[in-house]
């Protein structure tokens, strides 16, 4: 996503906006499932959670490369915050594989 970040020439400043939203619909769909149950549900969630916070790395990046972002602590914390949260959607679909009941 870096490299990527570096090359794309035009602002995704819009994009932002849709990212949030969703995210928004991720977390519903999460608390959903949460009363469902639903192992499909759960893998559809975990591939679109790493959809969604692999495009926010990017915007997130393409923000600090741009020199959009001043405050770099919060920068820091929002590549972070998406970088641990497609490790753990991974972490679920791969767990999802090993059946050890």
């Amino acid at each position: 996503m870096a490299s990527l970040a570096t090359v794309i020439k035009r602002s995704l400043e819009g994009m932002g906006k849709w990212l949030m939203v969703g995210a928004v619909v991720l977390l519903v769909a999460s608390v959903v499932n949460v009363f469902l149950g639903s192992s499909a549900l759960m893998m559809a969630i975990s591939t679109l959670v790493i959809a969604v916070f692999s495009l926010f790395m990017l915007y997130d990046l393409k923000r600090i490369v741009d020199g959009g972002e001043t405050n770099y602590i919060s920068a820091t914390l929002g590549l972070y915050m998406s970088l641990f949260n497609v490790f753990q959607a991974l972490l679920a679909l791969l767990g999802m594989g090993s059946n050890n009941d």
